[in-house]
């Protein structure tokens, strides 16, 4: 069992820890891994009792997780996601919310909060997380820590529970930029993909949030914006940002509806608050406005690949804010819930790596700042960031 762990960022009922190698480039390093990473001969929790009660165990590691334990990474344990990883916030009813070491009081942030918690608290080096709506980057922000979503289907996702596969991506968190390149190396493919040459500031993102957090960030957007030659402002949108909030939510519902209903249905889980009321609502999608809104996140891929340019950063907070408060009345999540969506949804629409870099804080809490690059050019935004924020 996990020895050390005053954050509850680890899981009891799923625990499992290996070796790996003991070679390799990850050697000495320790890592945690999500609650949704299939683990051979253990049974995979994800974030709910009958959910582990009602599946066997895995046959096969998830291929992320053997990579890094063949590299030499020794895996400390399994660490707390929100129920079925559907949500932002981190609170999970039947296990607990991992405490935000940066921010107390506050959320870690969810689904990958365990992950998040363990990394920022130092009880490991590195830690495996999925981003599918933000849960990576959210977490990040909130606990002070650097966090990536890759592009998507660039790291293979196979032993890992889907919550909406055309969104899904593996992630990781450290507490370095040189740590985040050298778990990057160990996972993602090779690529020729060249550094990027100009910067892009999202001028209409940085409007979408308070003016006190585009102050916090200033200086951290200072220090990017003096590492090109070539800096502009662009607006994202192509119209008010809730809107592609709504579309993101409805496409996610969507898959989450066709995946997770039947099991739902046999099982009848009883899911915390917040967590029940989401399940519910994707029972409502009309499918018409799910056929309507295909064809316009390919109009939002195709928008930002013109706008990034093969070569190009695209700067913009990662939140809308600091971590809530513990407790926070639903109603109040529920709208900042709405307006991160209209942030995060701009690269998980768009299927675009993007990575927080943790420069701010405001009020005593982490507050952070991103990059999204290209599809495919993960490996050359990591390189930026471990050159520049070394």
């Amino acid at each position: 069992m996990i020895a050390h762990d005053p954050l509850n960022a680890f899981t009891r009922h799923t625990h499992v820890a290996l070796g790996g190698s003991g070679a390799g480039p990850l050697a000495g390093l320790t890592m945690a891994v999500k609650d949704v990473y299939d683990i051979a001969g253990h049974r995979t929790g994800n974030g709910n009792p009958v959910w582990l009660e009602t599946h066997l165990p895995a046959q096969q590691t998830a291929s992320s997780v053997q990579l890094l334990l063949d590299a030499g990474a020794r895996m400390v344990g399994k660490t707390h996601t929100d129920e079925l990883a559907y949500s932002l916030n981190g609170e999970n009813v039947h296990y607990g919310t991992p405490t935000n070491p940066k921010a107390m009081g506050r959320i870690p942030g969810g689904s990958s909060s365990g992950s998040a918690a363990a990394v920022s608290g130092e009880l490991v080096d590195f830690a495996l997380g999925t981003d599918c709506g933000g849960s990576v980057r959210l977490p990040a922000s909130y606990c002070g820590i650097y966090g990536i979503r890759t592009s998507h289907g660039l790291i293979a996702a196979d032993g890992i529970v889907p919550l909406a596969a055309s969104f899904d991506t593996v992630g990781w968190f450290a507490r370095t930029a040189s740590l985040m390149q050298q778990v990057g190396d160990v996972l993602l493919p090779a690529s020729a993909s060249s550094a990027p040459t100009s910067l892009l500031i999202a001028a209409d993102a940085f409007g979408a949030v308070d003016p006190a957090i585009v102050g916090a960030l200033q200086q951290g957007i200072a220090k990017v914006k003096a590492a090109f030659r070539t800096v502009r402002d662009v607006n994202v949108y192509t119209g008010d940002p809730s809107e592609w909030s709504a579309l993101f939510r409805i496409l996610q519902g969507d898959e989450i509806r066709q995946f997770h209903w039947a099991w739902i249905n046999r099982h009848r889980p009883e899911f915390g608050p917040g967590i029940r009321e989401s399940f519910q609502w994707t029972q409502t999608i009309d499918p018409d406005e799910v056929a309507k809104a295909k064809p316009k996140r390919e109009m939002v891929a195709q928008q930002l690949a013109r706008l990034l340019d093969g070569n190009a950063l695209l700067c913009l907070p990662t939140a809308p804010g600091i971590a809530p408060k513990l407790n926070t009345p639903a109603q109040e999540l529920e709208a900042f819930r709405a307006r991160a969506f209209a942030l995060l949804a701009i690269a998980g629409l768009a299927r675009l790596p993007q990575i927080n870099l943790p420069v701010a804080t405001l009020d005593g809490c982490p507050i952070g700042l991103s990059l999204i690059a290209p599809r495919g050019f993960d490996r050359a935004l990591l390189q930026w960031t471990a050159d520049h924020f070394a």
